[in-house]
């Protein structure tokens, strides 16, 4: 049968099959594409700036993220077009400290989005959610009560004489092994087998052994990274995850960590034969709490269970912990003047001989010292471990922004603690600054004045997050870095190889650092 009329001009013969195919090609594509055009038309968030391409679909972001440049194009944004930024179909990014206590509350109708969800694992053919990964708020709720109390203050300040078992270690070996400054230090890297080490002993009483060997030995810390940086990307378009590493077929996705997750599943196994010969009762670690918690909450808590709490200090704890405290000390030592006052704080607190020579610093006394909490506040001010927006959705009520107008409901939005943390208006023209100073009181500043700035500046502080959802090992990583940083310093004079020379930062959601290059020399008298 001939073909006539329209339908003659543009159909192909039946014989093209050529055509044919690609006749079926275009049709997915534009379909596609007018689907695109009709969103971005027909969408509330139009009329709020940001790159066109971000408006009309998240590859923008996605690509973004894989250049490893991710916080500093969104600076540049936010400094080009103000506070509210678009930066996808459906998200916004905001630079405005004072919905911070609105958007990251105790609501629980701030829901976290998908992002999170591609940090579950894997288990048979489920998909099993941690306490991060979990968005329901209920079920995030359910997960959280057998354990809070060990993550609260109290009850990692009972874990300490494991930490400082670990903390002896880094000094010790950094002695042995750099004193005098005949050779360079890498202190970055010294400070992540620190953390590594120091997790696993609080978790179950076993030092992975990064330390003593002086090196990433079986690559977990270099998978992790890439694990991370996987993590980062795919969160940009959660459903990638499912079509790669969540597949039921084949997956295709990061590294697996089989080293950390056979070390903590033996560690179990063991302990639970009572056969761990690396556990002391006196001092139980967060394990034998987990254990713990299995026995009170048998219908929350199995075995499988344990493991997931286990797995969350590994995975987030160490290398979050050590980008802190890497900051800490870049700061301080590409400003000498800064190290030698710490220094001096630090001395006269007695932790050089005050206290027995095998203690390392103590909590509750290096938490004292306001020049060392003003270091530690102003660098993870500069550079907070995560560097991505803490991604949320608009309840039903929606949410009015500084300039008057409404975001309605399910958009997504966030804060990015790195851009909050050089808000110019909250921090000042010298926000790019690293200024410890800034968090004491000035000399011609009245004392009340001072504690209403101070207020506005903490209440703006989002390292660890804020409200319902602040990340749950908040009180370890600050134990962490007070003590780390106070002995460090105490017991050692650390000069930078090349003063000039930046460090370099990779990854995005967790923003490492390579090149802190050092030279360091024991301090006698202890």
């Amino acid at each position: 049968m001939r073909q006539s009329g329209l339908l003659a001009g543009l159909l192909p013969p039946p014989s093209n099959w050529q055509a044919v195919g690609l006749y079926a090609g275009l049709v997915p594509l534009f379909t596609l594409l007018g689907w695109w055009a009709l969103s971005y038309i027909r969408s509330p968030l139009k009329r709020y700036p940001g790159p066109v391409l971000a408006g009309w679909t998240n590859l923008w972001r996605f690509f973004l993220v894989r250049t490893g440049n991710y916080h500093r194009r969104i600076k540049e944004l936010h400094d080009k077009y103000g506070p509210v930024v678009r930066i996808g179909p459906n998200l916004v990014d905001l630079d405005c400290p004072e919905l911070i206590k609105t958007i990251y509350g105790t609501d629980e109708a701030w829901r976290k989005t998908e992002f999170y969800h591609n940090n579950s694992i894997m288990v048979g053919r489920e998909i099993v959610y941690n306490t991060f990964s979990m968005t329901d708020p209920a079920g995030h709720a359910r997960m959280q009560k057998p354990i809070a109390k060990y993550f609260s203050i109290s009850g990692i300040l009972a874990l300490e004489p494991l930490m400082d078992e670990s903390i002896n270690d880094l000094c010790n070996q950094l002695e042995r092994r750099f004193d005098g400054g005949a050779k360079t230090c890498d202190l970055g890297e010294w400070i992540a087998y620190c953390t590594w080490d120091l997790i696993t002993s609080i978790t179950f009483s076993r030092p992975y052994g990064y330390m003593s060997k002086g090196f990433d030995f079986d690559g977990t810390i270099a998978n992790l990274d890439k694990t991370i940086d996987y993590f980062s990307a795919v969160g940009q378009m959660p459903f990638l995850d499912f079509l790669l590493d969540k597949n039921p077929i084949m997956r295709v996705g990061p590294p697996n960590l089989n080293s950390v997750a056979m070390i903590a599943l033996g560690s179990l196994g063991a302990r639970q034969q009572g056969k761990d010969e690396n556990f002391d009762p006196a001092v139980p670690d967060l394990m034998q709490h987990f254990i713990g918690a299995k026995a009170a909450y048998p219908d929350l808590v199995d075995d499988n269970t344990i493991m997931g709490y286990m797995m969350i200090p590994l995975l987030a704890g160490a290398d979050t912990t050590a980008t802190t405290i890497r900051a800490v000390f870049y700061f301080l030592l590409r400003n000498p003047a800064m190290y030698r006052k710490l220094q001096d704080e630090v001395l006269a607190a007695g932790f050089d001989a005050g206290f027995d020579a095998d203690t390392p610093a103590p909590y509750r006394a290096a938490r004292a010292l306001p020049y060392l909490e003003a270091v530690i506040r102003e660098a993870m001010r500069l550079h907070p471990a995560v560097s991505m927006p803490l991604e949320r959705y608009v309840p039903a009520s929606g949410i009015t922004l500084p300039d008057g107008s409404l975001l309605p409901p399910g958009t997504a939005v966030g804060i990015n603690p790195y851009i909050v943390g050089r808000n110019r208006k909250l921090w000042g023209d010298n926000a790019d600054e690293f200024r410890p100073e800034r968090w004491l009181q000035a000399a011609d500043e009245t004392e009340s004045a001072c504690q209403n700035r101070l207020r506005a500046m903490k209440a703006a502080e989002l390292a660890f997050g804020a409200g319902a959802r602040i990340c749950t090992g908040k009180h370890l990583a600050l134990v962490e870095v007070y003590k780390i940083t106070a002995t460090v310093v105490s017991r050692f004079d650390i000069e930078l190889v090349d003063p000039a020379r930046e460090w370099t930062v990779a990854g995005i959601w967790f923003a490492r650092q390579t090149g802190i290059l050092c030279h360091l020399q024991r301090r006698g008298g202890r």
